[in-house]
């Protein structure tokens, strides 16, 4: 009996043990577990503070806006007058090549109009350091007499310049520069400005 009565103490004594050690393993396993989940925790209010600094930024480039420069009768003269282009800019240029774009495409409504050639297309257009480069094809410089040849450079230059009015514009034509314009040879002193535009080339 006194066997009986040791071995069961030894028994309930092993199973104490046993038990014991499982609630710690468990503990430690709930512990890890925690921790593990705890772990990315301190990454994400970083990763949630960059999302929306790059959003903001994003937002910003959509926000573009250009202005396309249309000739418009005034008085005895012609003036050239803006209309605002909304652009979503991702990239840079984007903005004033969806302005070019616009432009040679002609005005759609109102008293506007344009003195360049239909199909006159887009064949390259770099702004940095002030300076703006605008090749157009060929068509740029058919048809039309001088007054028609300067309101052409006028577009080109103020739509060029509608996101820095003090930066020099360059006009190619199929990639040289175009220093003649039109059969009345007029000529063209590049870099042109608004400025110099105004004073050399009055509408």
């Amino acid at each position: 009996m006194k066997d009986q009565q040791g071995s069961n103490r030894i028994s309930s004594g092993v199973i104490a043990a046993v038990t014991a050690a499982v609630v710690a393993v468990g503990g430690g396993v709930a512990w890890l577990t925690a921790q593990s989940n705890n772990t990315p925790t301190p990454s994400k209010p970083s990763q949630r503070v960059d999302q929306p600094a790059q959003s903001s930024t994003t937002q910003q480039g959509n926000e573009q806006t250009a202005n396309v420069y249309w000739l418009r009768p005034k008085d005895k003269n012609i003036a050239l007058v803006p209309q605002p282009v909304r652009v979503a800019a991702v990239r840079p240029n984007q903005a004033l090549e969806a302005a070019f774009q616009s432009l040679l495409a002609g005005p759609t409504e109102g008293t506007d109009s344009t003195t360049i050639p239909k199909g006159t297309k887009l064949l390259g257009l770099n702004a940095e350091n002030d300076e703006v480069r605008v090749n157009l094809s060929e068509q740029f410089t058919s048809g039309g007499g001088s007054a028609s040849m300067i309101g052409r450079v006028g577009q080109v230059v103020y739509t060029a310049t509608t996101l820095n009015p003090k930066a020099k514009v360059y006009i190619d034509v199929n990639g040289k520069p175009l220093d003649v314009l039109g059969g009345e040879g007029i000529e063209l002193q590049q870099p042109l400005t608004r400025e110099s535009f105004e004073k050399n080339y009055p509408l």
